[in-house]
């Protein structure tokens, strides 16, 4: 890798380290003193560890902040915030200007209180819940090694990770740390801010870990230094980068470091220092700038730094330029997200295929069948399963696993860790190159929300397949039998869920996953066998808008069985079966009780509430019909589906937890059954 020496960088002799760093720390103290809230005392304690690696090693122009082989910053401890925007434009970023620091923490600032992705230029992932950019990183330097594996020259670079004490307390991080060593990503540099100061205080009082046994158990290298001296900050990292494992360099430091009372004290950690601490600290550091003022040969050997990357960038470019055209198409098809020509005629053919076989089958096993077909034509797909592979079904016959110094491959054994595995395919979709999917139960969903959340702020096209969606799975009983799931990931925002009710809709759900370039999605499939209910080719998607009449029927012998031309006529439909996944089918057989009774009614599929509240009203009302009494069907809590059903509906599902049995059993017993559909519709019709 290019390595840019201090040298080369500063052609200014007179502005020493300290001078470069301290431009850090006085940034720092002024935006959180001016906005009166945020987190001073970490920048100021990594300010020398982030001015040897952004002078000396990072590979970054901030001319063209997208290039793809840019070494990635990922700024775990995000409470430090101030530090990369500091940085950010210290170095000449062009969006990130002097004004915007001093709106720090302001409503519509490029400098919100954490990093956030899409807001400036250079901030390579959302961090701020601890821990998240720890395991962001695992997954960037994976994709970077798959991506080097599959572009040979020109894909070389660096992950460095800032992580503090809070981050590597977290849960996440340890499953981050076990797959990181586990798969040897000897391009991951995590520099870990060990000032031993947490919001209580110090942290002894809540950890005696040995960090750096910790991380050598789990494959790493890891060494101690002075976080304040530059000599040994510059060895440490020069050596990780030779290194044939992942790095950890535990930085000694002081936290609000040249603070004159609030250093190395919890009080520095998130609040403004205050003052009359603020100009201590400028005297102690030698700091004769005032406020957001950094002295012009300060703030030129910073851009020197800046304008050195470009260089590099040069060289890298003219490289690029000289290869072959078609692997420039493909390299740059995969960075914009587009995918290939020739996946929707694959789409097409499975579908017709589907209309013929008319499978009965899991939507699990429907999954699979799909993605037999999609990876074999996006070869940018990587899969992967939390050790539930044989259960998620989302290994296909032409993904090759992924191995420790093996990168060829295209999936990924997450093992145990539901949390990391979603936070690192964020890592992955950040990167760019790859659409990530991996799977484990819908119930485990709680183990990776906050990554889940994440992908959803972040906007990034991460799918995650959740199989054993309801109480259908059976025999493992309540623990495993998610009841509230569906409800709670609805609420996430930018997040679409999808609850197809056959194979078809299965396919068609996944092409809408595929195609959404600012979305991440959940597949919310089956266990248990369902029947097929789209029977018919159709080449339209019929799943994009949401939801739609798969079935409408007149009693029997009203000569105008399934004709939906008739929907609005009159006062028929009576009723409106409404379901999602596999209830689809309970809907479809208590319609035919219905009619066998001389009662009206149509059945609606809603796989996605999101696509279907994205409608007009129009739409909606035409598909839910007027005046008509609503059931809604779902083996799962009732909470979200009063929009629908509204308050005179009736819902057919959960109320509590679900049991151990058969899966046919539990319906039973919980009377999501077509009887207790059409007894329930009955009583409510009556007089």
């Amino acid at each position: 890798m290019p390595q840019v020496t201090p040298s080369t960088q500063k052609e200014n002799p007179a502005v020493s380290h300290q001078d470069m760093a301290n431009a850090i720390r006085a940034l720092a103290m002024d935006a959180v003193e001016k906005a009166g809230s945020g987190h001073p005392g970490m920048p100021m304690g990594m300010a020398d560890v982030a001015t040897v690696l952004f002078s000396e090693f990072l590979k970054f122009d901030p001319k063209h902040p997208e290039w793809p082989d840019r070494d990635r910053f990922i700024l775990s401890a995000g409470h430090g915030s101030m530090l990369q925007y500091a940085l950010l434009y210290l170095t000449g970023y062009e969006d990130m200007t002097l004004d915007e620091l001093k709106r720090f923490r302001s409503l519509g600032a490029k400098t919100a209180g954490h990093p956030e992705f899409g807001h400036a230029s250079g901030i390579e992932t959302t961090t701020g819940p601890l821990g998240q950019g720890l395991a962001n990183a695992v997954g960037m330097a994976l994709a970077e090694r798959m991506l080097a594996a599959r572009f040979s020259g020109l894909v070389s670079h660096m992950t460095y990770a800032v992580a503090g004490d809070g981050c590597l307390m977290e849960g996440i991080s340890q499953e981050a740390i076990s797959l990181a060593g586990h798969l040897r990503l000897n391009k991951l540099i995590v520099l870990w801010d060990d000032n031993k100061i947490s919001i209580d205080g110090p942290t002894g009082l809540t950890t005696s870990d040995d960090q750096l046994k910790r991380f050598e158990a789990s494959g790493w290298r890891a060494i101690a230094i002075d976080g304040h001296n530059v000599d040994a900050i510059r060895k440490a990292i020069s050596e990780a980068q030779e290194s044939d494992r992942p790095s950890l360099i535990a930085c000694r430091t002081t936290i609000a470091f040249g603070a004159p009372t609030k250093a190395g004290t919890a009080s520095s950690h998130g609040s403004p220092l205050g003052k009359t601490e603020v100009e201590g600290a400028r005297k102690k550091l030698g700091w004769h700038g005032s406020e957001f003022n950094i002295p012009p040969a300060i703030l030129s050997a910073w851009r020197d730094v800046g304008r050195q990357g470009g260089l590099i960038y040069a060289e890298w470019l003219k490289k690029y330029n000289a290869g072959k055209a078609s692997v420039r198409a493909e390299f740059e098809r995969i960075l914009h997200k587009d995918l290939p020509a020739g996946w929707t005629e694959a789409l097409q053919t499975h579908k017709k295929k589907l209309a013929e076989t008319k499978p009965n089958e899991a939507t699990r096993k429907s999954s699979e069948n799909m993605l037999e077909v999609l990876t074999a034509a996006i070869p940018e797909m990587i899969g992967g399963s939390a050790d539930l592979t044989g259960s998620n079904n989302t290994k296909t016959s032409c993904q090759r696993p992924i191995a420790g110094g093996q990168y060829e491959g295209r999936y990924v054994y997450w093992g145990v860790r539901e949390h990391a595995m979603a936070a690192a395919m964020n890592g992955m979709a950040l990167h760019g190159g790859f659409i990530p999917y991996g799977g484990t139960f819908l119930v485990f969903t709680d183990y990776c929300r906050p990554a889940v959340r994440l992908s959803a702020l972040m906007r990034q096209r991460v799918i995650y397949v959740m199989t054993h969606d309801s109480i259908g799975l059976g025999e493992d009983g309540p623990t495993h039998q998610p009841v509230e799931h569906l409800a709670s990931l609805r609420a996430i925002p930018n997040l679409h869920v999808f609850r197809p009710a056959d194979a078809t809709e299965t396919a068609e759900c996944w092409a809408l996953a595929l195609a959404m370039k600012t979305s991440p999605s959940i597949l919310a499939l089956t266990r248990q066998n369902l029947p097929a209910l789209r029977t018919e080719y159709t080449k339209e998607n019929l799943c994009a808008r949401g939801g739609y009449v798969i079935s409408a029927q007149r009693p029997v012998g009203s000569g105008q069985e399934n004709n939906s031309s008739s929907l609005t006529a009159g006062r028929w439909p009576l009723v409106t079966l409404i379901a999602t996944g596999s209830e689809v089918s309970i809907a479809m057989d208590a319609q035919k009780l219905l009619a066998e009774k001389n009662i009206a009614s149509r059945v609606v599929s809603l796989p996605c509430w999101e696509l279907f509240d994205a409608q007009s009203q129009t739409y909606r009302r035409g598909v839910l019909g007027e005046n008509t009494l609503k059931v809604a069907i779902e083996a799962a809590g009732s909470f979200g589906w009063e929009r629908y059903i509204g308050p005179d509906g009736i819902f057919i599902g959960m109320k509590g937890f679900g049991a151990s049995a058969p899966a046919k059993d539990l319906y039973k017993h919980f009377g999501i059954t077509a009887e207790h559909v059409v007894k329930a519709v009955i009583d409510d019709l009556k007089p």
